[in-house]
């Protein structure tokens, strides 16, 4: 009786911490609204500081949106655990009878849903803002939809391993920027390659391979991690 519901009690633990998340979320806008921000003002800064000239902007564009979307979701990652840590919360779920992997994934997932998918629903109005042509939106939003849940996961490691720090924002920088590098290759590669007339399924595919890998291996890394933070 108790295994048929097993599957049952873990679903039901994984939605109602998903739920918990996007609820705190909803009722702290402004750590919502401060990624999407600086989203824009970094791809709005570009034109400012290369060229106005269409032309310079359309071939930088891929490049552009990859970087403001990396940095916004760094920037995003220093509070993902740490209001937990300071009332609590985070030793009771360490505590929690349930898989902390699966508990972790559903705090990664609620802020992939606060962040990246948001930053992904924008990117369009700003390839348009850096004279994409809309023929290759369509590779720049798969790159992203593939690209950014990658980028929580890593984030959500680095924070993990700073959530005892008061200022562990520059840390995480320094923890996870090496961990980034293929994901904004092959993200860039893969708008690139859709600008230039190439087939990009490739670069896509890698992309997929990444997430795999970062939904299965990342949360025990992360749980690691929270466990060395909290008992250090």
């Amino acid at each position: 009786m108790g295994e048929d519901n097993q599957p049952l009690s873990l679903s039901r633990a994984f939605f109602s911490t998903l739920k918990r998340e996007l609820k705190i979320a909803n009722r702290q806008r402004s750590q919502l609204v401060n990624p999407l921000f600086f989203f824009i003002m970094v791809v709005s800064l570009f034109p400012l500081a290369v060229s106005p000239e269409p032309s310079i902007l359309r071939t930088i564009a891929p490049g552009v949106i990859w970087i403001a979307a990396l940095l916004s979701t760094m920037m995003a990652a220093d509070a993902l655990f740490k209001h937990d840590f300071e009332d609590g919360t985070l030793e009771q779920l360490l505590l929690s009878p349930q898989p902390l992997f699966l508990l972790v994934i559903a705090k990664v997932v609620s802020h992939w849903l606060t962040t990246g998918l948001l930053l992904t629903l924008l990117s369009p109005l700003l390839a348009a803002m850096l004279f994409m042509d809309t023929n290759h939106l369509s590779a720049l939003v798969l790159s992203l939809l593939l690209g950014t849940p990658v980028l929580c996961f890593v984030n959500a490691i680095g924070a993990a391993l700073t959530v005892g720090l008061r200022k562990g924002g520059i840390l995480i920088t320094l923890i996870t920027l090496p961990l980034h590098i293929p994901v904004l290759i092959f993200g860039t590669g893969c708008v690139q390659a859709s600008v230039y007339s190439q087939p990009y399924q490739g670069q896509l595919a890698i992309l997929g391979a990444l997430l795999v890998l970062a939904i299965v291996l990342a949360p025990f890394a992360i749980g690691a991690s929270l466990r060395i933070s909290v008992s250090g």
